[in-house]
């Protein structure tokens, strides 16, 4: 019997021959019991969407339990020329800086349940058991991924060989910078510490749709509520958001891979939208920038800046990344406009650019050098309500970065970094600021 099938099998090989070069980042991701899934270990890096193409068998229904820690050291010193601000009764001055020093920050963690409901589909359910801006255990998002047709229908069967659905609460596809970013517990994936200074991540309620060819070609749209939480009131106040983006993500060569995207995120109207505001973990640069009544939970975006698109946004990100050995090149263009109310009138721009530049060397690729360059700039609000107002700014942020895999599921890294902060107004903490210093991070995953 092995000997009459070999000739089919050498066959098929033949026949995938051709399109081993796009195959290849799908078809080398495989799980023992879970289909489509990316690793939340040192095998899920540079893997962007879930993948299609992979070989994982349909093995009946499974459930796999995995987790991430993360544990910093932290040694940034920080400074501002702010002028005093001096309110209450004894007097306070609300831009005096915190003293802070070298020590450790609370580890914090993730849980992951991800189930294989049959041939092809999947439910995902991700929870933060601690993280800086909440101590309590609470859920991130869950999602049903479907891969493949419940149904054994032909035309649906040929259908589903290039479509993805993805339906629930779940991290919106915007760009690609937030497949590279630190998501609390699992660092793995960040070749540094910090997320990007205008960190475009959110969960949010609604449906995505995928088409992806084996030539490497990407396609989806989505719609959503637009707001992290569901909710039914103020229905005048609110319209669906849109999401798509379009992109070919090619193994050229052994050797050389490369992808491009380009994302939109469009919502008209929104009583809380959190594009740039949907990070309920937390900065990983604690206290930063911030006055002496400042806590580590309240005050958890520290070194990150919020445009304030609460009311509407529409924003445009293009990344380019390029991988030829051990060397990698990550780019984000981004340009978003929007407002925080509907008295404000027009709409304020953001711009933010960065470039990282990794080298991944030794056996396998464990070991790692990194540099990037990040800078963000555009027309804050300052001050609420009536009184409120706006001045052009502008964050520049370089981060150069070590790092090791000690096992896939072990992860060992460090930084220096430095932010700088220009043209904010002389009663913000941040005229001035500037903060610099190294972190060390370790990761565990599986």
């Amino acid at each position: 019997m092995k000997h009459t099938l070999r000739p089919f099998r050498m066959a098929a090989f033949a026949l995938l021959l051709p399109l081993a070069p796009t195959l290849a980042q799908d078809v080398s991701i495989q799980d023992s019991v879970i289909q489509h899934l990316r690793p939340y270990t040192q095998r899920g890096l540079n893997v962007f969407e879930a993948p299609k193409f992979d070989l994982t068998r349909y093995r009946g229904m499974k459930l796999k339990i995995g987790a991430a820690f993360t544990q910093q050291f932290q040694g940034l010193n920080h400074e501002n020329t702010a002028a005093p601000v001096v309110v209450g009764t004894p007097p306070v001055n609300t831009n005096q800086l915190m003293e802070i020093g070298s020590g450790f920050n609370n580890a914090v963690a993730n849980l992951y349940l991800d189930a294989q409901l049959t041939r092809g589909i999947r439910v995902a359910l991700t929870s933060y058991l601690s993280a800086r801006h909440h101590n309590e255990t609470w859920v991130k998002d869950g999602y049903l991924l479907i891969d493949a047709s419940p149904w054994n229908v032909d035309w649906m069967n040929d259908i589903m060989k290039y479509v993805t659905l993805k339906a629930g609460h779940f991290e919106i596809n915007y760009g690609d910078a937030h497949f590279r970013r630190t998501d609390n517990g699992n660092a793995m994936y960040n070749a540094f510490v910090g997320n990007y200074i205008l960190d475009a991540f959110t969960t949010e309620i609604g449906a995505e749709a995928y088409f992806r060819h084996p030539s490497g070609v990407l396609a989806m749209i989505g719609s959503t509520g637009g707001e992290i939480r569901g909710n039914v009131t103020q229905p005048s106040n609110r319209s669906p958001s849109l999401l798509a983006k379009l992109g070919v993500d090619r193994q050229w060569t052994p050797l050389v891979r490369g992808r491009l995207t380009g994302s939109l995120y469009r919502i008209s109207k929104s009583p809380a939208s959190t594009l740039y505001a949907g990070d309920r973990a937390g900065s990983r640069y604690y206290m930063v920038l911030e006055n002496t009544s400042a806590t580590e939970s309240a005050n958890f975006t520290s070194g990150l800046i919020n445009p304030q698109f609460r009311r509407s946004v529409t924003a445009l990100q293009l990344n380019p990344f390029v991988k030829v050995g051990g060397l990698e090149l990550f780019g984000v263009v981004e340009n978003s406009k929007g407002n925080n109310t509907a008295t404000e009138v027009g709409h304020r721009t953001w711009h933010q650019y960065a470039v990282d530049g990794v080298y991944r060397f030794l056996p396998g690729e464990p070991a790692w050098i990194g540099a990037r360059y990040n800078t963000a700039s555009g027309n804050l609000l300052f001050g609420s309500g009536a009184t409120a107002t706006s001045a052009n700014v502008r964050v520049n942020r370089v981060e150069l970065a070590a790092g090791l895999f000690i096992t896939q599921h072990i992860m060992m890294k460090g930084e220096y970094v430095r932010q700088d902060y220009s043209d904010f107004p002389t009663t913000d903490i941040r005229n001035g600021g500037q903060f610099d210093g190294f972190m060390v991070e370790g990761t565990v995953a599986f």
